[in-house]
């Protein structure tokens, strides 16, 4: 028997059955693997640009990858739903082990960009099957909090990727960086193969599921947590882009350093989360995340020291570790019958469209000139503002 009050609630879920069996274990593995493979690239990529004298498209790194994300999720939902969950993971953690080593051979500006487009599919597959699979194998009322664990496999993979990226490049060169990224691709992908397919009646893998004519593509039925997304996004399109410029000249040696702590503090919040938005209702936890972001983009903004701007980082890292596995559960809360993939898929598109916008226009106006950087982040600062002031509107008279 579960206790009275709301706090008790808390507790006796905290206490309940183990989330950690060996699916979720395996899930996990790939997934910090995986995420690790393509962050430990950020930090790097825009001096490895510079050196193919393309210093003008720093704001393409994220850009164009986020575009090449956001198409190939007009499929992975639908093949997800259709044809298995697995074979969405498999698909994305292959792309990320081809193009890691494609990476080396970017001669020019245009072969580059080219091979970040085709990487961008990557992130389209991935995390749509990832979600999905895991809402097929835990109870609807724990939603939150296994996203919420899956999410801290992901920062896991988001701290220690830009680290590791750092360190092998100043220390061997982007040759061994390019090679590490393929060979944690390879190895999530090696892992994924341990998971039994969880999706029932499943279809043979055809050309006409891409086919974009060919049966529902979407499911609005995702449109709230989609909206509050939007701008959450934008705002890390942004930060994907300036901030690895931006700490380097406050005095980081170590760019991806940075990237780590906020990684840190969104862990930190995930462990909690999922847990509390199961509990209290993934509204009101929104409206906290939301806050804090708005805190966060401005602090980074008028950051002008190492101190400072991790004092920001660390706002921002809890804000990310509150919103975005609750983001998730509420997707699937919303989604029709049989479509949480596609629903997954339709949310995360605005997560591309966000995070490309970001990114295009923080490289646009930026153009190498540091002085703009903090303009950037006073833009986050009122996209911030927008996604908390929907979250306050939107109604939470039900356990939303």
């Amino acid at each position: 028997t579960v206790p009275k009050g709301w706090f008790c609630t808390f507790v006796a879920m905290h206490k309940s059955q183990s989330l950690f069996d060996k699916k979720m274990i395996t899930l996990c593995s790939g997934a910090i693997l995986f995420m690790a493979s393509f962050s430990m690239l950020l930090p790097e990529l825009p001096n490895y640009l510079r050196g193919l004298n393309g210093e003008k498209y720093i704001g393409y790194i994220v850009g164009v990858f986020t575009m090449s994300a956001l198409i190939s999720r007009l499929f992975s939902g639908k093949i997800s739903d259709r044809v298995g969950r697995v074979l969405v993971m498999l698909i994305g953690s292959m792309v990320t082990t081809i193009c890691g080593l494609a990476y080396l051979l970017a001669s020019s500006v245009a072969v580059f960009l080219l091979i970040r487009f085709l990487h961008g599919m990557s992130t389209g597959f991935r995390p749509v099957g990832s979600s999905a699979f895991l809402t097929d194998v835990v109870p609807a009322d724990r939603r939150g909090e296994a996203l919420g664990f899956l999410g801290i496999a992901g920062s896991v993979g988001m701290a220690l990727g830009p680290v590791i990226g750092s360190l092998v490049t100043v220390e061997f060169g982007y040759t061994a960086l390019f090679v590490t990224s393929s060979a944690f691709g390879l190895i999530s992908f090696l892992i994924t193969l341990q998971l039994p397919e969880t999706l029932e009646n499943r279809e043979k893998l055809s050309l006409k599921l891409l086919n974009p004519r060919e049966g529902q593509l979407l499911d609005w039925s995702s449109w709230p947590s989609a909206a509050f997304l939007l701008p959450v996004s934008f705002a890390f399109g942004v930060f994907l882009t300036v901030s690895p410029d931006f700490v380097e000249s406050l005095g980081f040696t170590y760019k991806g350093m940075f990237n780590g702590i906020i990684v840190v503090f969104s862990i930190i919040m995930r462990v909690v989360a999922g847990k509390a938005s199961d509990v209290y209702g993934r509204i009101l936890v929104l409206r906290v995340g939301g806050a804090l972001l708005i805190v966060g983009m401005y602090l980074i903004g008028t950051a002008d020291d190492v101190i400072s701007v991790c004092l920001g980082g660390a706002v921002y890292g809890m804000s990310v570790g509150i919103n975005m596995p609750t983001i998730f559960a509420w997707t699937t809360d919303l989604a029709e019958p049989g479509k949480i993939g596609m629903a997954l898929s339709t949310m995360l598109m605005s997560l591309e469209l966000g995070i490309g916008a970001g990114a295009f226009l923080s490289g646009a106006y930026y153009q190498d000139i540091l002085e703009r950087i903090p303009h950037t982040y006073y833009a986050c600062t009122v996209a911030a503002i927008l996604a908390w002031i929907f979250i306050m509107v939107y109604p939470s008279s039900r356990k939303q």
